[in-house]
C-alpha cells in the first residue's frame, strides 16, 4: 500500500527522525560510493535508508577512522543520526579499500569533487583517479553512475576510456545520476523533494537504476529517464537558472532602492508568473515577441539608465533574444548552401504566437526582411495575422494554404506552432517542394518522420 506523500513528509518533519519510514524496498544492491565529502556522505546514508547495503569509500584514511567512530565530516542536519542508524543495521559500512570496494559492488556510484580550476573548468583530477582504479577492479558486469558534476560529454569519455583499457573483458553500463541537494535541506532534498535524473544509453541499466530509487519514486519523488548527454546538461541548466534567478533579484533591489519600491512584495508579486509559466511549459522557438515582453524589457533598462541602474541581466535577455534570431537564419541558410538568393521560401506563421492575430515584434518580421534582402522570394502563410503582416510587408507573396506556400518551394521556415500546422501531410509536402529542406523553429515536426522522407532539416535542441 503506498503512503500519500503528504504525510510521510509530515510525520517525518514533526517526529524529527532522520528520513521517512518508506513501505516498499526495493530488491537489495551492493553499492560502492568512491568519496565521502557531501553528496557521496548523503547519497550513501539515504540508499542504505531504503534498503541497500552501501559501502562508502574514499582513499583518505583519516576521514574514513572518523566516519567508523561516529564524527561527520560535514555539517548537514539530521546527517548524522541517519548515518549511525545505518551503520547500527548493518547497511552503511566505510572503507578506505577502493578496490575492494569496486569489485563487491553492482553498483558503483563516483562523488568525488570536481572542483572549479583558475580557467574555470572542473577539475576532473580526482575523477581521472576513480576511472583507474575501475580499470584495474572490474571484474563482472557492474553499473558505473556518475553523482558528480562533470562537464557534458564526460561519461560518454569515460566509457571510450574504460573499453579501451579493457577490451573484450569490459562488462559495464554507465549512467549519469546528477545531484541536486541543497547544503542545509540535503535529506529533505534526497528523500522527499528534489527529482531523480538517470541517463544511460543501456535499457538494463536503466532498469536497475529504477529499481534502486523504487521505494522514493513509489512515494511521489519524479523519476526523469533520459540519455547520457541530457541527464548531464540537466545539471547545468538547473544550477545555472537558479543562479540567474538569485542574480535577478539582487539587480532588481538596486532597482527597487532607487525608486522606493519594496523588493519582497515585488519578489511575491512577480512569483505568480512561475505559476502561469513554468519553466515545463516553456518551449523553444524564434525568440519572444508580441506587444508586452520586448517593449517592457526595453523600458525597464531605460528606466535603469536614467537612474544609473545596471540592469545587466534584462540587457542580456535582450541580446540573446536577438542573436538567437540571427542564429536560427545562420543555419537556415546553411541548409541553402548559405545563399538564399532568387530561391522560393516558404514561410509558415506570421503572428509572435499562436491562436493570435498579433504581429507586434513577431520574430517573422525581421527574419522576412533578411530574407527578402538577399533575395529570396518569399510565400507566406497565416491562417489570421495576413491581414496585419501585409501592411508592414507588402513585398512577399501571401497564400491561402499550407500547401500553397510549399509549392515548389526551395525550403520550409516554421515560426508558428499553429495546430493547423502540426497536421501538414510531411509526405505530401516532399512530393510537392522543390528542395526537401525544412527548419523547423517551433519543434512541432516528427524529426525521424522528416529523416525517413528524406528532408534536410534542422529544429531547435531536439537531437536526431
Amino acid at each position: 500500500m503506498r503512503r500519500p506523500l503528504l504525510l510521510v513528509c509530515s510525520l517525518w518533519l514533526l517526529s524529527g527522525a532522520a528520513s521517512p519510514q518508506l513501505v516498499d524496498k526495493p530488491s537489495p544492491q551492493r553499492i560502492a560510493i568512491l568519496g565521502t565529502g557531501y553528496v557521496g556522505l548523503v547519497s550513501g546514508a539515504g540508499l542504505a535508508d531504503i534498503g541497500h547495503h552501501v559501502v562508502c569509500a574514499d582513499v583518505v584514511q583519516e576521514k574514513i577512522d572518523k566516519l567508523n567512530q561516529g564524527i561527520m565530516p560535514i555539517y548537514e542536519p539530521g546527517i548524522k543520526d541517519l548515518v549511525i542508524k545505518n551503520v547500527e543495521a548493518g547497511r552503511l559500512t566505510f572503507s578506505s579499500d577502493v578496490a575492494q570496494a569496486i569489485r563487491d559492488a553492482n553498483v558503483i556510484i563516483t562523488a568525488v569533487g570536481t572542483p572549479m580550476n583558475e580557467n574555470g573548468e572542473a577539475d576532473l583530477s580526482a575523477l581521472s583517479e576513480v576511472i583507474k582504479a575501475l580499470c584495474q577492479n572490474l571484474t563482472s558486469y557492474k553499473v558505473i553512475c556518475t553523482k558528480s558534476t562533470v562537464p557534458i560529454g564526460t561519461n560518454k569519455k569515460i566509457k571510450e576510456i574504460l573499453s579501451t583499457k579493457l577490451g573484450s573483458n569490459a562488462s559495464f553500463d554507465i549512467v549519469s545520476n546528477p545531484e541536486f541537494l541543497r547544503e542545509g535541506s540535503a535529506l529533505k532534498d534526497f528523500f522527499t523533494t528534489n527529482p531523480i535524473v538517470i541517463g544511460s544509453d543501456s535499457e538494463k541499466a536503466l532498469n536497475i537504476m529504477e529499481d534502486l530509487y523504487k521505494p522514493l519514486v513509489d512515494n511521489g519523488v519524479t523519476l526523469i529517464k533520459t540519455d547520457i548527454a541530457s541527464a548531464e546538461t540537466i545539471k547545468y541548466a538547473w544550477n545555472s537558472y537558479s543562479a540567474t534567478k538569485i542574480a535577478y533579484v539582487d539587480e532588481l533591489s538596486h532597482l527597487c532602492n532607487a525608486v522606493g519600491a519594496n523588493i519582497s512584495t515585488v519578489v511575491n508579486g512577480m512569483s505568480f508568473s512561475e505559476k502561469l509559466l513554468p519553466v515545463r511549459n516553456v518551449k523553444p522557438g524564434p525568440g519572444f515577441g508580441g506587444s508586452c515582453l520586448p517593449k517592457d524589457t526595453a523600458a525597464l533598462l531605460a528606466i535603469g539608465k536614467k537612474l544609473g541602474i545596471d540592469l545587466s541581466i534584462i540587457a542580456a535577455v535582450r541580446k540573446s533574444n536577438e542573436t538567437h534570431r540571427q542564429e536560427i537564419l545562420k543555419e537556415f541558410y546553411s541548409l541553402l548552401g548559405n545563399s538564399v538568393a532568387g530561391k522560393k521560401i516558404a514561410i509558415l506563421g506570421l503572428s509572435f504566437k499562436a491562436n493570435t492575430d498579433d504581429i507586434r515584434y513577431s520574430p517573422a518580421i525581421e527574419m522576412i526582411q533578411k530574407l527578402l534582402n538577399d533575395g529570396a522570394k518569399v510565400y507566406a502563410y497565416d491562417p489570421q495575422a495576413m491581414n496585419n503582416m501585409v501592411k508592414i510587408i507588402s513585398e512577399i507573396t501571401y497564400c491561402s494554404s499550407p500547401e500553397e506556400a510549399l509549392d515548389h518551394a526551395d525550403a520550409l521556415l516554421v515560426l508558428t506552432d499553429w495546430d493547423e500546422f502540426k497536421q501538414l501531410d510531411l509526405t505530401h509536402a516532399a512530393e510537392i517542394m522543390a528542395q526537401r529542406v525544412i527548419f523547423d523553429a517551433r519543434n512541432i515536426f516528427d524529426p525521424s518522420q522528416l529523416a525517413q522522407l528524406d528532408f534536410s532539416f534542422k529544429n531547435l535542441g531536439y537531437a536526431y
